[in-house]
């Protein structure tokens, strides 16, 4: 990992702490959900397997999607924001031969 520094702590992105919680969340939202609606009304008991289920679904699928996705995160070079690529700049371009005075707008001499 090459943004780890000896003593200072890990930015958001490379530390686990950040997928964790996104993936807590994810899981309690799930249980909660998978809670009020399995059990089909409050004349029933409430279905907690369903819900933990779910839960621990929740969590592993959002855990590895985010692993995914900080894994293929990669910073640009320092050379593609420097505008030298075509059409970065939206300056008016100037035309390769200007007009004469005299000549109409698009360099036909008059007549």
């Amino acid at each position: 990992m090459a943004d780890q520094h000896q003593g200072k702590p890990r930015k958001l992105r490379t530390s686990v702490k950040g997928p964790l919680m996104f993936s807590a969340f994810w899981a309690v939202v799930a249980f909660v959900a998978v809670l009020i609606f399995a059990s089909g009304g409050s004349a029933r008991a409430p279905r907690f397997d369903l819900a933990f289920t779910a839960a621990g679904i929740a969590f592993i699928v959002t855990l590895v999607i985010a692993a995914m996705l900080s894994m293929s995160y990669k910073e640009n070079a320092e050379h593609l924001g420097k505008g030298s690529g075509v059409n970065l700049s939206s300056a008016p371009k100037t035309p390769h031969n200007p007009p004469v005075p005299g000549d109409d707008t698009d360099g036909t001499p008059r007549r």
